[in-house]
């Protein structure tokens, strides 16, 4: 026998856990299913930014000269692995397609309302979780530090963009940043500090925060293979323990590996992953940082975390599963050593993790198209763990026939072409 439920959610990263949460806040009955304890994969691994201000989506570069420095592999804000670049140029092409001006606009209205949503969101999910995951959760807001007045200058007429977007942001000097940050370099010259969008201390134990909600409210987490799904005359089912789950719907929100179930179900969506790492450090003496920062100009962030301060890297493009080579850590430990005065290393090897990304960065949120009871939440690039909460609440409005908040048409899977197998 199977144990039956309304909803089976596949995959416990906050976009899953927040999914769970929304569906059963509207009187479903869930199942919850992973291989891993909620927040050990992606969501464990990142710089715990809660971004409101991330309208404006990371894109593939269009001037000659940067491309061409890419080609080259030398630089530390993103690298590949030339294996790799036959199974990834296709999608590289559509990525490189989606950063002309009118298609990035495009994103940004998709994204927008999310955005818009993301921190009350949390905050929502926050105080129903309670208890420590309130002290997990801080409203200094992050800085987005400049070596360069030259950047600094494109990135002050970038964040000019974010003003009717309602985005809390300040320009600081170098003098006002160290004022704040006393024991970051000179080297910087400004930042512009995102006040209005919170950071987590430890964003895995924060996800498990939400799924112990789900689970106190009587929400049940099986673990098994979610890639497993099987669709069958009463629904959808899988197999689990302590016991096989069967369920009128389904929700695949497996981020990295959501497509190791649409495409045998014959889903073509264009999913590619980055892949990220990230290493912590103590510090120095008396040195303390109190304020994620994000080196613009190095491509690399340190965020002080619960296990100490966390180095991410950014991205590398390379096959999902190939093994870890943390190039990035290397070439970036040097100069985050010349930003803050980072001690020794607390971890004997690097974590690494793995975005999940469409080639216009907005995420899938809504219908199977082609299969009754089958929904999607994956594909949320850079900002998974910022647009959980959001994607939970639109997806559950979705699911239960409630008005959504947002035209779901934005994220719908139909907006790429085609089907593949049956």
């Amino acid at each position: 026998m199977a144990a039956r439920a309304d909803v089976i959610v596949l995959g416990a990263g906050m976009v899953g856990v927040s999914v769970a949460v929304h569906l059963q806040k509207r009187g479903r009955d869930v199942v919850l299913i992973d291989r891993q304890e909620p927040g050990e994969e992606t969501s464990y691994g990142n710089a715990g930014l809660i971004q409101r201000e991330a309208v404006i989506p990371y894109t593939f570069p269009r001037e000659f000269g940067v491309i061409l420095s890419y080609a080259l592999n030398h630089r530390r804000d993103a690298v590949y692995h030339l294996s790799a670049l036959p199974r990834l140029v296709p999608w590289l092409f559509r990525y490189w397609q989606n950063a002309v001006p009118e298609r990035v606009e495009r994103s940004m209205r998709a994204l927008a309302p999310l955005l818009a949503q993301c921190v009350g969101e949390h905050d929502a999910l926050t105080a129903a979780a309670g208890g420590a995951a309130q002290t997990l959760v801080h409203h200094r807001g992050w800085l987005n530090c400049f070596r360069a007045e030259e950047s600094l200058r494109a990135a002050i007429a970038a964040a000019r963009r974010l003003d009717e977007y309602g985005v809390d942001y300040a320009v600081l000097t170098g003098a006002q940043l160290r004022e704040i940050e006393p024991h970051l370099s000179e080297a910087i010259v400004g930042a512009i500090h995102f006040r209005g969008s919170p950071t987590s201390s430890d964003p895995g134990m924060l996800t498990k925060a939400y799924a112990d909600l789900f689970s106190r409210n009587g929400g049940r987490f099986f673990k098994g293979d979610a890639r497993r799904l099987l669709s069958g005359p009463s629904g959808w089912s899988v197999a689990a323990e302590p016991e096989a789950v069967e369920a009128r719907e389904a929700v695949v929100a497996l981020g990295p590996w959501s497509d190791e179930v649409f495409r045998p179900l014959g889903y073509d969506i264009p999913l590619a992953v980055k892949r990220g790492y990230h290493m912590h450090y103590g510090a120095q003496g008396n040195a303390t940082l109190g304020h994620p920062v994000r080196d613009a100009d190095g491509g690399f962030a340190l965020a002080p975390m619960s296990k100490g301060i966390r180095l991410t890297t950014g991205v590398e493009f390379a096959d999902r599963d190939a093994a870890a080579s943390p190039v990035q850590l290397a070439r970036d430990e040097p100069l985050a050593r010349e930003l803050f005065p980072l001690a020794q290393r607390l971890e004997p090897e690097p974590w690494m993790g793995r975005r999940p990304c469409l080639p216009d960065m907005v995420p899938v949120i809504g219908r199977g198209e082609h299969h009754r009871g089958l929904w999607f939440a994956f594909g949320h690039a850079h900002h998974g763990f910022t647009l959980g909460p959001v994607t939970g609440r639109l997806l559950a409005e979705m699911m239960t026939g409630e008005e959504p908040f947002t035209d779901p048409r934005h994220y719908a899977a139909s907006r790429f072409r085609g089907r593949v197998g049956k």
